[in-house]
Order: C-alpha cells, then structure tokens, then sequence
C-alpha cells in the first residue's frame, strides 16, 4: 500500500531539517529571496509551508541552501 504524503509531512519535514541544520525559516527565506533575486520573506514561506503550495524546485533550493543534497533513491 502507498502511503500519501500530507501537507503535513512535508512542512514538518523541511521545518526539522532546516532547524537541525541551525537556520531558522526568515534566515533561509532571506537565502532565497537572495537566490531568486526578490523580495522572499519568512511570513511568505511559513505560509507555502502551511498551505502546501511550495514549489519542488523551491524545496531543492531550499535543501541546496542548508547543505542537503535531495536524491531519489529506488525502493
């Protein structure tokens, strides 16, 4: 059986990382912003994280910035 992954998962997920990596969110939204070139504030991606609306490539982005690498890997 497959187990759907929640809005949930992913913000728990991505906020656990991102704290144990020692950022906090404004500090990786500031990264962003910076990455993108425009104004990424840390209210706009609690609120992605809560919705669920982040953009995969912004969870890569994400990952890249607090010094994770995301690979898929066959099961």
């Amino acid at each position: 059986m497959i187990k759907k992954t929640t809005k949930e998962d992913v913000k728990n997920q991505l906020r656990a990382k991102i704290i144990a990596k020692g950022w906090s969110v404004p500090q990786v939204a500031e990264k962003l912003g910076e990455l993108y070139r425009k104004d990424y504030s840390g209210e706009n991606l609690n609120n992605k994280l809560r919705r669920g609306t982040i953009q995969y490539k912004e969870v890569l982005d994400i990952a890249e910035i607090i010094g994770f690498k995301i690979k898929w890997i066959e099961k």
